[in-house]
């Protein structure tokens, strides 16, 4: 016994474990352009299965358009195409397509996109990537599918917010105000005029200076608790009354003491704010995070020298 089945949906997500590994999954990818016309073609003269017994006239750039507006898929092209030939009324017995005709039937192109399943995480990932990769051109492509097939704008709004963090980060902090700017400039007036503050936020992250060093920095930090290492808060950093009970436990005064950062010149001192040394923030020299790395350079220095 053969059953066999389609879904637009990721089988390996979507159907039973047992029944995946005991079948052939075949993965069906869009038509190409090239091999839709011919097909297009075949269907204009086919006479048992197609329009071989009427007399039609079909324009080159006609059948063109409906194959690339089927976005790859043949079963679209041919129902636009008979769409066509059922609707459009014979001039001296030749039923003729052009390219208005081949406009009118097919009309929007409906993008192949679905809310929930590959498309949407595949665009959304292209999307991101494009702006981490510095390429607008691509971003605001992926973009426009996205609005154009119905994605929740909110949900690109929290997108473009995580990038601005992870991976624009502190090379152009601004990126990040723009981003929230964005989201709620996009609740304020809704949609259709939403899409510009997002379009807004896209270039610019998209051509902003990149880091992830604050991402990183923050994973190298959580990879440490979770591996157990987790240390004491040092006495002089202790509450108040923290400090009170170690006094009177006899600890070392001057290793309980304080060092308030904005007694001292330039705001700063050395001091121990780790039981042992450890380095998570690595900043880069891209945009404005090179003032940061230069301060923290300096700041380093004078523990070393201490």
């Amino acid at each position: 016994m053969r059953f066999i089945g389609a879904t637009t949906h990721n089988p390996y997500f979507y159907v039973n474990s047992p029944l995946v590994s005991r079948s052939q999954i075949f993965q069906l990818e869009p038509v190409a352009t090239n091999d839709l016309v011919p097909l297009l073609e075949r269907a204009l003269n086919d006479q048992e299965r197609g329009f071989g017994k009427m007399k039609i006239e079909a324009h080159s750039h006609a059948l063109r358009h409906l194959a690339e507006k089927a976005d790859g898929d043949a079963r679209k092209a041919l129902t636009a195409l008979e769409l066509a030939v059922l609707t459009t009324p014979p001039e001296n017995g030749t039923i003729i397509i052009d390219l208005a005709i081949a406009e009118e039937s097919i009309q929007k192109k409906a993008v192949l996109y679905d809310s929930d399943g590959d498309q949407h995480y595949d665009t959304i990932s292209a999307f991101i990537k494009s702006i981490r990769g510095s390429d607008p051109d691509a971003a605001l492509y992926w973009l426009s599918k996205m609005l154009h097939a119905g994605e929740d704008p909110r949900f690109i709004a929290r997108r473009l917010v995580i990038s601005a963090s992870e991976d624009i980060g502190l090379a152009d902090s601004s990126a990040l105000q723009l981003a929230i700017s964005a989201q709620q400039a996009l609740e304020f007036v809704g949609m259709p005029e939403g899409r510009i503050p997002l379009a807004h936020a896209t270039v610019h992250l998209a051509t902003a200076p990149k880091s992830n060093s604050a991402y990183k920095a923050l994973g190298a930090a959580q990879a440490d608790i979770e591996k157990g290492m987790t240390l004491k808060v040092p006495e002089h950093l202790r509450t108040r009354f923290r400090k009170q009970l170690a006094e009177e436990s006899g600890a070392d005064k001057a290793a309980m003491q304080y060092l308030y950062s904005h007694d001292y010149e330039g705001n700063f001192t050395p001091q121990a704010y780790l039981p042992e040394g450890r380095t998570y923030y690595e900043p880069t020299i891209n945009g404005m995070e090179k003032r940061i790395k230069d301060r923290l350079d300096f700041w380093r220095s004078q523990f070393e020298e201490k």
